[in-house]
């Protein structure tokens, strides 16, 4: 009887000692004692979503309570996309939240990597909505501070950091605000390509006849104004002599570049800061490839372009750009500090002169006084409905229409220099682009690789424009079309393979298979694929390859041209009208000083790139935006070293 009673006392307290065993794993505890709550049932799982490149998919982890690993497979853009879906996955593991802050410059990826691990986190039980609503824990509110430097620059895009980069090299010490959390600006995710008169690079280019007749006409052309006059007198000298020598490759100058430029901004362009912008153009790419970075061996006609002057940087999109200059700053880091996620709010002026800027960051005052000068680099109002449809006087409302601008292009720099008194111009002129992606608006997607071999067609399968027109003419002439809306009409001569990439680091492949872009071995199969009428598709492309064999001239007067389309595999794709860049901004002189309403100069103050008016007149080139940062924001930065 006492062995019974013993062996149901042990058999009582392994029983509990067990039990006891079961809560202790399956109730883990807090700091405090208190029980976690499961929100997991433990296991791997995938989920996969639409990134800015094609689809994202995620592998996760999860014990019952946290998130243990997180795997991704995509194809996002390197340097920026990359960074956005590492970034996310970071917080997103260390937290186990989706209260997470989309990556600015690339929403669509964070988007598409916060749907990806969403997705695979509901397979795993979780309660979605309370993994939104868990907020993660912030920093306190900075501590306000006061700096000094010799030269601060408000913008961390292009233009700000060319800026940057030359004033150090101007002896100045610097100070770099920018409001997003990371630097790049619009430039880090622009198509990249870079206008400059460069025979090294053109040499392997044949000339045509319809681009002799180009600048016949341009040398020919009537002009009133005396300096451009005296452009003409030089233009007819280089051409004479480029004729005597018997070259056959395609001729090119800063003169022919400064005269397109002009003309291609209806004549409203400031002359003298055309001048400049034509004339620095290659030796500012010179100065990029001494700090290291790469160019392709060729230049192409980018969309709006012109001319076979642009040229492209072997590192995708602008990330090429801001590594560069990245370098250079983190090799002089003791001279040269960035503050992200700080906004600059208005300029600190001392008798007439400005002396700093006032910023703030995470709440906090940030007093930024200047030894020699404050150089706006803020960029342009894009990415601004409500300013847009302030200035907007030339196109019909701009308000349902998307743009290629990261979020942060808001035009606050421009606003800033107003409450100072500074001179604004060409603010009604925003450019659009015919080339904006369906969905987003943004450039990605576009199939197109220059301008010579491809065309454009409308629902019907109507070509309706010169693709190699100036891109206010092309945007006009597709507003014009059903629904605003055209595919992009191409073969193999632009893809050779599945794996050539688009000026957008896309494969043509990925393209296709994520349902962006279309192919077919004939015209007939790529028509039915995109619902136009297959007898107008064929027709439009037979008269454009008649054209191409000098047969006939083109019924748009188009005189770009390299190739027929006429070799299998053919694609297509769909673009929209999209905003793209805003010419209008502070007046600047020669020196990229800030002049006033009154035209006077703004001692200490100095502009460059997207924030600035009055370069490209009602029309910006395609390819000038890059040349135009690069040359005034290094311009700007040598000024406020120097003090000019």
């Amino acid at each position: 009887m006492k062995l019974k009673k013993v062996l149901s006392i042990i058999l009582v307290l392994s029983m509990l000692f067990s039990m006891a065993s079961c809560t202790a794993k399956t109730d883990p505890k807090t700091e405090d004692g208190s029980n976690i709550d499961k929100i997991f049932t433990p296991g791997t799982y995938e989920g996969e979503a639409e990134g800015f490149h094609g689809i994202i998919k995620a592998k996760v982890t999860v014990s019952e309570t946290e998130i243990t690993d997180i795997t991704v497979e995509h194809t996002e853009t390197a340097g920026l996309g990359d960074k956005a879906v590492d970034e996310i996955v970071m917080q997103i593991k260390d937290n186990t939240s989706l209260d997470i802050p989309i990556i600015s410059g690339a929403t669509y990826s964070s988007n598409g990597i916060i749907a990806a691990i969403t997705a695979a986190l509901e397979k795993a039980g979780a309660d979605i909505n309370a993994l939104k609503a868990k907020e993660i824990a912030k920093d306190n509110k900075a501590e306000d501070m006061e700096k000094t430097a010799d030269v601060i620059v408000i913008g961390g895009g292009g233009a700000g950091l060319a800026a940057a980069v030359s004033a150090h090299q101007n002896g100045a010490s610097v100070i770099v605000v920018e409001k997003m959390p990371r630097v790049g600006g619009n430039t880090i995710i622009s198509g990249s390509a870079y206008n400059a008169a460069d025979q090294g690079r053109q040499s392997s280019l044949t000339m045509t006849d319809l681009e002799k007749q180009t600048v016949e006409g341009l040398i020919k052309a009537e002009q009133t104004d005396p300096e451009v006059k005296e452009w003409q007198e030089t233009l007819k000298g280089e051409w004479a002599e480029y004729l005597s020598s018997g070259k056959t490759h395609l001729f090119d100058s800063p003169t022919l570049h400064k005269l397109q430029t002009y003309n291609g901004g209806d004549k409203y362009g400031n002359t003298k800061l055309i001048s400049i912008l034509t004339d620095n153009a290659l030796p500012a790419v010179e100065w990029l490839e001494d700090m290291g970075m790469e160019f392709t061996d060729h230049v192409f006609t980018v969309l709006g372009g012109l001319w076979s002057r642009a040229h492209k940087p072997v590192k995708p999109l602008g990330t090429g750009y801001i590594e560069t200059y990245m370098d250079y700053i983190d090799k002089n880091s003791s001279d040269i500090e960035i503050l992200t996620e700080t906004a600059a709010k208005s300029f600190i002026v001392e008798n007439g002169t400005v002396k700093g800027v006032n910023a703030e960051s995470n709440g906090a005052k940030v007093t930024l006084h200047a030894n020699k000068g404050v150089v706006l680099a803020a960029g342009g109002f894009g990415a601004n409905i409500e300013m847009r449809e302030q200035y907007n006087t030339l196109w019909p409302s701009l308000k349902d229409v998307k743009t290629t601008n990261h979020t942060g292009a808001t035009g606050d720099g421009i606003v800033m220099s107003q409450e100072i008194n500074a001179s604004v111009v060409g603010m009604e002129q925003i450019q659009l682009l015919p080339m904006g992606d369906p969905v987003t608006g943004s450039l990605s997607g576009n199939i197109e690789q220059g301008v010579q071999n491809r065309i454009f067609v409308n629902k019907e399968g109507n070509r309706f424009v010169d693709e190699g027109a100036r891109r206010d003419v092309m945007t006009k002439a597709l507003m014009e079309q059903t629904d605003s809306y055209m595919w992009v009409i191409l073969d193999k001569h632009s893809y050779p393979t599945g794996d050539t990439k688009n000026n957008f680091n896309e494969s043509i492949d990925s393209l296709v298979e994520a349902g962006r872009a279309f192919k077919a071995d004939t015209l007939e199969e790529l028509a039915e694929q995109i619902g136009v009428d297959a007898d107008n598709l064929v027709k439009a492309v037979e008269t454009f390859n008649e054209t191409v064999d000098g047969k006939s001239e083109d019924p748009f007067g188009r005189t770009l041209f390299a190739d027929k389309i006429d070799t299998a595999p053919f694609y297509a794709g769909a673009r929209v009208p999209t905003v793209h860049h805003t010419m209008g901004g502070v007046e600047i002189n020669e020196n990229s000083q800030v002049m006033d309403v009154n035209g006077q100069i703004i001692k200490g103050l100095y502009a460059a790139g997207e924030v600035t008016g009055g370069i490209h007149g009602s029309n910006r080139l395609g390819g000038n935006a890059l040349a135009d940062i690069t040359v005034f924001g290094r311009l700007a930065g040598e000024s406020a070293a120097l003090a000019k």
